[in-house]
């Protein structure tokens, strides 16, 4: 008889294949997507990021009002659309502007948004971040890929500093659970580039990183000390654009709540659960004889109070 837990990760097992479309990919997926492939200069990814986040107004400004508003020279705009593969910025600007009028189609009316009180917009935000999710994961298989790879990974290394450490630790805690040999990392320095060394000799090949607002330059070095040393770099962060990204192999970009003074993780924690889920699916016969070890001492040393 199987236990809850394996029960769980027989049932939740992810299916290969993408799903019948029944959205259009979220508009900031979108825009990830078409400017994540380039190698952009600072000023052009400043340019990216800006239509990313402003998507609705930005759509529909003139090149010299852009330019403005980045902070950088209209010539620059030029090249920021040539580099990300159009013919100039008045084509840019008409993907943008389909792009920015499916998302005016799709969201919430004015009036309804109006009504909510602070809690409520904070919460409605995070929804939306859910949602972005749910239309990315309506194509699994990078998932399954990553997730297969980080379980092939010994040891697999963890890494969160300062404000990710929690989802760092939620990760590694639960993937103990299904892998023989998790490491996390949570202070940086030295301390940091010590234990990523020892993981690469003990035979590591990949890394998961959490990078959350505010990126700092501790997380930026790590990372580099990681792939330097010849380990890959998986990423779970608010940006598919900057230096982590830079850094890192594969990017699952996910949005933030930042809607009250500290940011809420709602998408960055169903990322973290969706790789403990492909990691799960990549050795179902590990994972079922470590859940059923954990079961037993769980029982023999009493963990856990009877319902």
């Amino acid at each position: 008889m199987p236990s809850p837990q394996q029960a769980r990760a027989q049932a939740s097992a992810i299916t290969s294949g993408k799903t019948a479309p029944e959205a259009e990919a979220a508009p900031t997926s979108q825009l990830r997507e078409m400017f994540d492939g380039p190698h952009l200069s600072p000023g052009q990814r400043r340019i990216a990021q800006y239509l990313i986040e402003h998507i609705t107004e930005a759509a529909f400004l003139s090149i010299t009002d852009l330019a403005d508003r980045v902070g950088v020279s209209q010539p620059s705009v030029t090249r920021f659309a040539a580099a990300v593969g159009f013919s100039g910025y008045p084509a840019l600007r008409e993907k943008l502007q389909a792009i920015a009028l499916g998302t005016l189609a799709g969201g919430p009316g004015v009036a309804e948004a109006n009504r909510s009180n602070e809690l409520q917009a904070a919460v409605d935000a995070e929804i939306a971040n859910l949602e972005n999710l749910r239309r990315d994961f309506a194509d699994p298989d990078r998932v399954i890929r990553v997730g297969r790879e980080l379980s092939q990974s010994s040891p697999l290394t963890v890494l969160g500093l300062r404000i990710s450490v929690t989802l760092a630790e939620y990760f590694a805690y639960a993937a103990r659970r299904i892998h023989p040999d998790v490491r996390l990392i949570t202070y940086g320095g030295s301390v940091a580039y010590d234990a990523l060394l020892q993981a690469h000799e003990a035979g590591g090949t990949w890394v998961l990183a959490f990078g959350m607002p505010r990126h700092h330059h501790e997380t930026l070095t790590a990372l580099r000390v990681a792939r330097g040393a010849g380990m890959r770099v998986a990423l779970i962060t608010d940006l598919a654009l900057g230096p982590l990204a830079d850094e890192a192999d594969v990017t699952f970009a996910t949005g933030t709540g930042s809607r009250l003074v500290f940011d809420s993780y709602a998408a960055p924690n169903m990322m973290a659960a969706a790789l403990l889920q492909a990691m799960t699916d990549a050795d179902p016969e590990r994972t079922w004889a470590r859940l059923e070890e954990y079961e037993q001492l769980a029982e023999q040393h009493q963990f856990f109070m009877k319902d």
